[in-house]
């Protein structure tokens, strides 16, 4: 054919170039996010406390890790599936993926105060009133 080129397996200059460009995204994120954690921790600094900037800094920043990992975690995919699916690479890409899957549970702790796996917390019930209807409070 005219211009057609097979495609083989470690040959697919197209997924090189695509877990390249996803793993260049994934640093300007992380970059990113450490550039806003710090102009927003300082605003809040400002406005508020150091003990609430320091938590919109860890948020922040979490945030930003988080995105970066799954990027690097779906660059790497593609670049190993696609150009170099032995079974030695599988497996270095699977320990990969579970440190890094930890590394995003940890951060999540860190953020939230909580496991993915986790509920989020709800906000407490309202704390009933002495005026209030319910009977069968303490006097």
């Amino acid at each position: 054919m005219l211009g057609v080129t097979e495609l083989t397996i470690g040959d697919w200059a197209i997924a090189r170039d695509i877990s390249e460009w996803i793993e260049i995204v994934a640093i300007a994120v992380i970059a990113t996010s450490v550039v806003v954690a710090i102009v927003l921790s300082v605003r809040t600094a400002v406005k508020t406390s150091a003990k609430a900037a320091q938590e919109v800094f860890k948020h922040e920043i979490a945030r930003g890790l988080l995105i970066g990992l799954d990027l690097l975690i779906a660059a790497d995919i593609i670049r190993t599936v696609t150009l170099e699916p032995t079974l030695e690479n599988v497996a270095a890409l699977g320990l990969l993926v579970v440190v890094r899957t930890f590394l995003a549970w940890s951060l999540q702790l860190e953020a939230e105060g909580r496991w993915p796996w986790q509920t989020k917390p709800t906000t407490p019930p309202a704390v009933p009133s002495a005026n209030s209807s319910h009977g069968g409070h303490d006097a």
